[in-house]
């Protein structure tokens, strides 16, 4: 897995000895010697992983991951603090401005790279939605304003056989108004996490971690759980089996004594990542939904039902109905666009809960609906179309002091597998026209021959 590293650290000797050690792992290496280097090269490089060391003059590593934080171009790229400090009220330090986690020097290089490959595998599938919600906003899908992430009410899963740690643990997280689930046999939790309903998961290792290690891989490979954070509690002495931990899918590790305040600020930091995620997600559905849907009314656009029609028609018979307003000008004209934007939101409404689940009914411009019935031969269509009209035309639409009756005439087509679209909607414009022609409030099936003539 190649990435960008930019590493930190004022002694020059130390970052060459890590920029060899990740070139030989073939990552691509940036340096920087000071705080304020190191910000501008992460501004304007935008690296994968930040290696930071924590003890520089001037600006240190705390205040430089504050920094890197507070900006949108880099808050969510991984920060691993690097630190001969071994302190824990100093993990927690970091760990509270946004580091992902610590290493000690000398760094362990299986430690090193174990950290590495477990942020990266996160960060690519952030920055894959990240990639996607852009995409949106270029398309001129305007994104919400992103609400600050909170812990509260997440739910986490604590497994563990010592009743003393589990509670440890459980007093812990509970501290942050988090909804604790303990478990003590590798069975429930599988069978309580597959269901997909927790936000952290917080696996004890035992002396034989095998099974717990096992759980994690099985964990990965389901839909439900596949990015669910998996925090490991272990020894010290156990540093092989976290290590392998995170090459099959472990996000972070706490190592016993466990401090409660170091498990919290590692417990926020996951559940903050996940929850982050799955705003990136919740935001690109919307943004797919208001790319096919009309902001007025709330059916389908026409870039939709155009789409859907062409895909009917590769195999299926289908029918369609294109819906136009009567006089929808004189209303406009007489009471304004707001009334008349009521008016196309009240027929809209009307129009959609007259057809089936399976058709689609869409604003294909203006005063003009569109509606696919699938597999509607021509007598059935004829009779919803005339279901609409009458639909249409037993209520006025009111609002406020205006009483407005409104009727809608429409032109019906039918065609089967391999028919045009383009084609079948220009018979139903046709037959549109002649119900226009005739005197409004009619609905007529499209007649090829006399289209044709255009009598």
């Amino acid at each position: 897995m190649t990435a960008r590293i930019l590493a930190v650290d004022d002694i020059a000797a130390n970052l060459r000895l890590l920029e060899a050690k990740l070139q030989a792992e073939y990552y691509e290496v940036m340096l920087a010697s000071s705080g304020p280097e190191a910000l501008n090269v992460a501004f304007t490089q935008l690296p994968d992983v930040i290696l930071l060391d924590v003890m520089m003059p001037g600006m240190d590593g705390y205040q430089v991951c504050t920094a890197l934080k507070a900006d949108a171009r880099t808050q969510h790229i991984p920060v691993v603090m690097v630190t001969a400090l071994t302190d824990s009220t100093e993990r927690v330090r970091g760990l509270e401005v946004g580091a992902d986690d610590f290493l000690s020097k000398p760094v362990d290089d299986a430690t090193l790279f174990a950290r590495l490959r477990a942020l990266l595998r996160v960060k690519q599938v952030q920055d894959a939605w990240r990639l996607r919600a852009e995409t949106a906003k270029d398309l001129g899908l305007e994104s919400a304003p992103e609400p600050v992430i909170s812990v509260t009410g997440a739910r986490a899963l604590i497994m563990a056989e010592i009743p003393q740690e589990m509670e440890l643990v459980r007093n812990a997280l509970q501290a942050d108004s988090l909804k604790i689930t303990a478990v003590t046999t590798i069975e429930e939790a599988q069978r309580l996490l597959s269901k997909g309903d927790f936000d952290l998961a917080l696996l004890a290792l035992p002396p034989d971690a095998t099974e717990v290690l096992r759980l994690a891989s099985r964990l990965r490979a389901q839909n439900n759980t596949r990015d669910l954070p998996l925090l490991l509690l272990a020894d010290t002495a156990q540093k092989t089996q976290v290590l392998r931990g995170f090459d099959l899918g472990a996000n972070d590790h706490a190592f016993r004594p466990l401090d409660p305040n170091e498990l919290r600020a590692r417990a926020r930091n996951q559940i903050r990542r996940k929850r982050y995620q799955e705003r990136l997600r919740a935001e690109l559905d919307r943004s797919l939904e208001m790319a096919v849907t009309d902001q007025l009314t709330g059916l389908r656009n026409r870039r939709y039902v155009r789409r859907h029609l062409d895909g009917l028609l590769r195999t299926e018979e289908a029918a369609v109905l294109l819906v136009d307003i009567d006089k929808f000008k004189s209303i406009n004209d007489t009471y304004g666009h707001n009334v008349g934007d009521v008016a196309l939101r009240e027929v809209a409404e009307r129009l959609r809960v007259q057809l089936r689940a399976a058709d689609v009914v869409a604003r294909y411009g203006g005063e003009e609906f569109l509606a696919v019935l699938t597999g509607a031969p021509s007598a059935y269509a004829l009779i919803v179309a005339d279901r609409l009209r009458e639909a249409i035309a037993a209520e006025p639409v009111r609002t406020g002091d205006v009483v407005l009756p409104i009727t809608i005439s429409i032109g019906v087509a039918v065609g089967g597998p391999g028919v045009p679209a383009e084609q079948l909607i220009g018979s139903a414009d046709e037959a549109l026209y002649r119900a226009k022609r005739d005197g409004r409030n009619r609905a007529y099936l499209a007649d090829p021959e006399l289209d044709k003539s255009g009598q």
